[in-house]
């Protein structure tokens, strides 16, 4: 929430006024400050690292191949070490990143959400193996920022466009199949 203080004059006489603005959501109706020129230009070079050659050829990769249920399968198609555990790494430190500069109020919620719908996708083919991989692992904060993005993308789609999600994890799960068939 921020205030706008502004001066009032009452009975001939200068006060000082505010009005108070919620720039978090609620039903219903959103209310959002406009995105700053500065996070509008966060954005730009986010985009802007995604178009880099071995992240492209590490996104492409990843949503061909990554399709685990356990972090056995994981580690069994994208080991530490191997140009394919690379690529998993790069995706998902890439959309980690992104996702922390959002959940720090770094990027303007809104135009995120509208521009990227990559990181979400990202997300439902690890969501499987997070739990694993944090107890694994120790690490409670393990795509921490991701997740919590997911969770916020979903309300704020879901709002939006009622079904959306459930209609994009049917097509997700049909082209996984188609793959798996071809492979």
């Amino acid at each position: 929430m921020w205030l706008r203080i502004f001066p009032v004059i009452h009975n001939n006489k200068i006060a000082v006024g505010a009005i108070s603005f919620i720039t978090a959501k609620h039903k219903g109706d959103y209310i959002m400050e406009r995105p700053t020129h500065e996070q509008a230009e966060l954005q730009l070079k986010i985009y802007d690292m995604r178009r880099e050659a071995k992240l492209r050829q590490a996104r492409d990769w990843f949503f061909k191949n990554y399709h685990v249920q356990t972090l056995e399968d994981s580690m069994r198609i994208a080991a530490p070490g191997t140009e394919t555990g690379a690529y998993v790494g790069m995706v998902l430190g890439y959309w980690e990143q992104a996702c922390s500069y959002l959940n720090h109020g770094l990027l303007h919620e809104d135009l995120f959400f509208e521009n990227n719908g990559e990181f979400f996708g990202v997300w439902e083919f690890v969501k499987p193996v997070v739990a694993q991989a944090r107890e694994k692992f120790s690490n409670k904060q393990h795509l921490a920022n991701l997740e919590k993005a997911a969770q916020r993308f979903e309300k704020w789609t879901e709002a939006r466009s009622p079904g959306h999600l459930a209609a994009m994890r049917e097509f997700m799960k049909q082209m996984t199949a188609q793959m798996s068939k071809a492979a």
